[in-house]
């Protein structure tokens, strides 16, 4: 019979590696929800992720284009309201050329061609063209940019579930829950990408964005926490279920 090692046995220099792994990650994960906080989560002009940021985000705000979206929301605070409020209102007349030079254009320049600008990267807010297609009925994410952004999900987030997993392999746990809990996070991010198409074309599905996100959230945090414990926790103090595993290497 293979003799497999656990956490508790494994030798100080792969108890340090794997424990510089999992707080760097458990780190990263945390970054990740900030991130989506400032994002997404002000996607309705509110603090907070909900139902509606999703659906912004990826279905669109269709009463409404891109360009109101984004100074309703998080780019509120970069204009004053009144600069906002005109912005708005040329993008809902259809962004007409004739106003362009006169009114519109030098708002543009003063509130916000220090990020979209020709070298950013950003949508370019020097040429008319560029603002005229944000300034057109907001549809949510584009299908290139959702197949981008899934791709780069699926590849380096799946990558993160291996390793944490593969460490998490090496603990004292029930079999039947190490195994749902291993599995769970690629189960749920699956889920999580899926939702973003399926929101773009109903709203409906925003709920399972939520879903996919708080599943693989939850089974990671107990994986990292449980493995982090077992390399440096002493077993005396060990819950009943990890001593009583009975297919934990002897």
């Amino acid at each position: 019979m293979i003799q497999i090692t656990t956490l508790a046995r494994l030798p100080q220099s792969y108890k340090v590696l794997f424990t510089g792994f999992l707080l760097v990650i458990g780190v990263g994960l945390l970054m990740a929800g900030a991130q989506i906080m400032l994002t997404h989560g002000m996607a309705d002009g509110k603090p907070g992720l909900s139902i509606n940021d999703i659906i912004y985000s990826y279905h669109g705000n269709r009463s409404g284009s891109k360009l109101e979206s984004m100074l309703n929301g998080q780019m509120k605070a970069m204009a004053p309201d009144e600069v906002r409020f005109e912005m708005i209102q040329w993008a809902r007349d259809g962004a007409p050329a004739a106003e362009w030079s006169k009114t519109i254009q030098p708002l543009f320049q003063k509130y916000c061609l220090s990020c979209h600008n020709a070298e950013s990267g950003l949508p370019n807010f020097t040429e008319l063209a560029a603002v005229q297609k944000i300034a057109e009925v907001d549809e949510g994410a584009s299908i290139g940019s959702l197949t981008r952004v899934s791709h780069i999900h699926l590849f380096g987030i799946a990558f993160i579930f291996l390793f944490v997993g593969w460490i998490f392999g090496l603990a004292e746990y029930p079999t039947r829950w190490k195994l749902i809990l291993i599995a769970t996070p690629f189960a749920f991010l699956i889920v999580d990408v899926l939702s973003w198409w399926l929101t773009k074309y109903h709203p409906i599905f925003a709920w399972l964005t939520m879903l996919g996100g708080i599943g693989y959230s939850i089974a990671s945090t107990v994986m990292i926490f449980t493995a982090l414990a077992q390399m440096w926790v002493p077993q005396a103090t060990w819950p009943e279920m990890w001593k009583n595993d009975p297919d934990a290497a002897a």
